[in-house]
C-alpha cells in the first residue's frame, strides 16, 4: 500500500488497521504509508502499545543510526467467540484476533426448538471451548453467531424466520449482554459464508454470490468486497423465489407458507420428503445425500432436478449481479457431480454470455468451516473499525 492509499490517518483506529494488514511495520513504515510526523506516529504507537493493541516484534533494519524497533498486531490479546447454527446442528470456535479459528465444537441441535435452549448450548459450547484454552469470559472481546434465517444486521433480530419458532424479533444480543461483556454480532449464516469464502479463498474477487444448498436454500452477495444485505437485510433469499416446474403435479407447499418456492422442489428437506414418500429409508439431509451417493436412481433423479431448479434461481441472480464466481456449500454441495450439472446448465443457458464468459461454479474449498471462518473475520473487522478503536484504547 503507497501513502496515497491512506491519504489521512488522524486517528488510533487507522493507525491498528495498517498492522493489522500487515506482520510488522516500524515507526518509519507508519509514517511513509499515513504521512503523519515522526511525533504523532510515536503519539499513536504509544497509546496502542499502552493498551497492548500492539507489540514490540524485533528490529528492523539498520536506516544510517540505530536499527528502528518493529511492531506487530497483538492478536493473542484477547479471543474471539463464534456460532455457525444451523437447522439441525451448530458449529462454535474459538479464534484469535485476527480471526483465526484456534479450536473449535460440533454438536446436533433443533433451531426450531426455540432460542433459549439453542443459544444455552452455544454458551455451553463457549464455556468448554475457553476452558480447553485456559482462557476467561473476561478475555472475550467479542461475539458472533449467524442463524438460518433473515437478520435485522443492526438490531441482531430474526425477522420472520419461516423455519426459526420463537425466534422472531428475539434479542440474541441482550441474551449475551449478562455473560460477556462484548460486542455481540448476528448475521445470516449465508452472508457469513460469502464473507469466509471470499477474503479466504478468493481475496481478489470483488463480486461473488454464495449458494448455501443445505435443509434450505439460500443466497449471500459479495458487492465491491463488501457483504451485501439489503435496504432491511432480506438481500439473497433465492429459496423463495417461485419456479413453475413443467413435470410437478402440484405445486409443492412451503415451509414459508408459499407454494412452488425453490426450497420447496429443491432443498435437502424436501429430498428427503420427496424420498420418503417413495419409501425410501431417510430422515436426514445427510441420509439423502448417501442414498444419491450410492447411485441410487430416484435419488440421482431427484439431485439432477434440484440442479435445475437451483440453477433457475442462480441464472436470475448472475443475470442480476453479474458476479465473478458462484460458490456452492452446504450439504447438497457433497453431491457435486449429479447437483453442479444442473446448475451450470441452466445458469449458461439462461444468462447472457457477457455475464457467464468469465464466470466460474464452483464448489466450496472451506467446506462447512466457511461459516465460521466468515463470522470470525466480519467480528474482527466490526471491533477493531477506525471508529471503535479509541474505546479500546481507553478501556485499556
Amino acid at each position: 500500500m503507497s501513502a496515497s492509499a491512506v491519504p489521512t490517518v488522524a486517528g488510533l483506529g487507522a493507525v491498528l488497521q495498517l498492522f493489522r494488514g500487515r506482520p510488522s511495520l516500524t515507526r518509519a513504515d507508519v509514517m511513509q504509508l499515513t504521512g503523519l510526523s515522526r511525533s504523532t506516529v510515536n503519539q499513536r504507537l504509544d497509546a496502542l502499545l499502552s493498551a497492548a493493541l500492539v507489540v514490540p516484534s524485533g528490529e528492523g533494519s539498520p536506516t544510517g543510526g540505530r536499527p528502528a524497533s518493529r511492531f506487530t498486531f497483538h492478536h493473542d490479546r484477547g479471543v474471539l467467540l463464534v456460532a455457525d447454527i444451523g437447522a439441525t446442528g451448530m458449529r462454535t470456535a474459538l479464534c484469535d484476533l485476527r480471526g483465526t479459528v484456534l479450536a473449535e465444537r460440533e454438536r446436533a441441535i433443533d433451531v426450531a426448538a426455540g432460542p433459549d435452549p439453542v443459544l444455552t448450548t452455544a454458551d455451553t459450547m463457549f464455556g468448554e471451548l475457553l476452558a480447553g484454552a485456559g482462557r476467561t469470559p473476561a478475555e472475550v472481546f467479542g461475539i458472533g453467531l449467524d442463524v438460518p434465517g433473515p437478520v435485522d444486521f443492526d438490531s441482531g433480530q430474526v425477522v420472520s424466520p419461516p423455519i426459526m419458532s420463537g425466534w422472531d424479533r428475539y434479542d440474541i444480543p441482550g441474551w449475551f449482554a449478562g455473560r460477556y461483556a462484548c460486542p455481540v454480532l448476528v448475521d445470516k449464516d449465508v452472508n457469513a459464508m460469502a464473507f469466509g469464502e471470499q477474503r479466504s479463498v478468493y481475496p481478489d474477487v470483488r463480486q461473488l454470490l454464495m449458494i448455501k444448498a443445505g435443509t434450505g436454500i439460500g443466497a449471500g452477495m459479495i458487492l465491491g468486497g463488501e457483504i451485501y444485505r439489503g435496504a432491511d437485510g432480506a438481500a439473497g433469499d433465492i429459496g423463495h423465489i417461485q419456479v413453475t416446474v413443467e413435470d410437478a403435479d402440484v405445486e409443492p407447499v412451503c415451509r414459508c407458507g408459499n407454494t412452488g418456492c425453490v426450497e420447496a422442489y429443491a432443498g435437502g428437506w424436501a429430498m428427503v420428503r420427496d424420498l420418503r414418500e417413495a419409501g425410501k429409508d431417510v430422515t436426514t439431509v445427510d441420509d439423502a445425500v448417501a442414498l444419491v451417493r450410492t447411485g441410487d436412481l430416484l435419488a440421482v433423479r431427484l439431485a439432477r432436478r434440484a440442479g435445475r431448479i437451483i440453477g433457475h434461481a442462480v441464472a436470475d441472480s448472475v443475470s442480476l449481479v453479474n458476479p465473478r464466481v458462484v460458490v456452492i456449500g452446504g450439504q447438497l454441495a457433497r453431491i457435486e457431480e449429479q447437483l453442479f450439472a444442473g446448475i451450470r446448465e441452466m445458469v449458461y443457458r439462461r444468462s447472457l454470455p457477457l455475464a457467464t464468459r468469465s464466470l466460474q461454479i464452483v464448489a466450496t474449498r472451506l467446506d462447512n468451516r466457511s461459516g465460521l471462518i466468515g463470522l470470525a473475520l466480519l467480528l474482527a473487522d466490526g471491533i477493531f473499525a477506525p471508529g471503535r478503536v479509541e474505546d479500546l484504547v481507553a478501556r485499556g
